[in-house]
């Protein structure tokens, strides 16, 4: 009966140190993030010119800047955890991260896990290749190869497209080197993603420049934090209507896009 009492107290203890270390980046206030210290950002750093490597070998990108202001607006600094397009709800869910910056666009079905913050920033979702490839809309993939970011919007986009015209042949890859290494090398004959990138100033392995065949859609960034956290939210939300407002969104785009920030809703 020792034994077995001794057992359930060790249980009882791990459990609790368990949920001490889970919680350590589970601060749900602003408040408690400043208590904390730091602030936990899950980035993607695969996704230029909104998440990469810099010549240090260190994050950077529109996003990691972006990150950094909320942070140095709190007070603490951001602790990045590097993560994948579909690692990034479960970043949240699991209590690895605060929050993730991660050109994270909205859509009702991520809703339903996470909240988001209003817009940030935003793209358009389109089809790329090479300038050579005929291709206008859907119908003339069909035959075709075409890649993607596993878990993105153009996934998802391209995935339904699939479905309604047989031939479609889509290619997951987990993140966006990979998407753009196999563009590059000809393994695919189509691509999903932004319209501007590092994409557009490449060549195919015909010596083709690329370029955007067709918009899928438009999405827009927001960033994502758990549910049930009103008071994080509204700062966010506070925070990012000065930062559009002041203009530090637009001098941001100028510096990763070359271009100014698209009208962002409100809502």
């Amino acid at each position: 009966m020792k034994g077995t009492w001794l057992k359930g107290l060790a249980a009882g203890f791990a459990a609790l140190v368990g949920v001490a270390f889970a919680g350590a980046a589970a601060a749900q206030t602003p408040d408690e993030i400043i208590a904390k210290g730091k602030l936990v950002v899950a980035i993607d750093t695969t996704t230029p010119p909104y998440g990469m490597v810099d010549e240090t070998m260190q994050p950077a990108g529109f996003d990691i800047d972006f990150a950094n202001s909320i942070g140095k607006a709190l007070g603490v600094p951001v602790e990045f955890v590097t993560v994948t397009s579909p690692g990034r709800i479960p970043a949240l869910l699991t209590n690895r991260v605060d929050m993730v910056v991660s050109i994270f666009s909205i859509t009702p079905e991520r809703a339903l896990q996470i909240a988001f913050s209003i817009p940030y920033a935003g793209q358009s979702a389109v089809v790329i290749a090479p300038k050579s490839a005929s291709i206008k809309g859907h119908a003339d993939l069909v035959g075709k190869k075409i890649g993607v970011t596993r878990g993105t919007g153009e996934d998802g986009l391209l995935t339904t497209a699939a479905e309604k015209n047989p031939g479609i042949e889509i290619l997951r890859f987990d993140d966006y080197a990979s998407l753009l290494q196999a563009m590059l090398s000809g393994q695919i004959d189509a691509m999903g993603g932004g319209d501007y990138g590092d994409i557009y100033l490449k060549k195919s392995a015909q010596g083709d420049d690329f370029e955007m065949k067709y918009v899928l859609r438009s999405f827009f960034f927001g960033v994502g934090i758990r549910k049930g956290n009103p008071e994080l939210l509204q700062w966010l939300n506070t925070f990012i209507y000065f930062q559009k407002n002041n203009g530090a969104l637009d001098e941001l785009s100028m510096k990763y896009r070359k271009t100014p920030l698209p009208p962002l809703p409100v809502f």
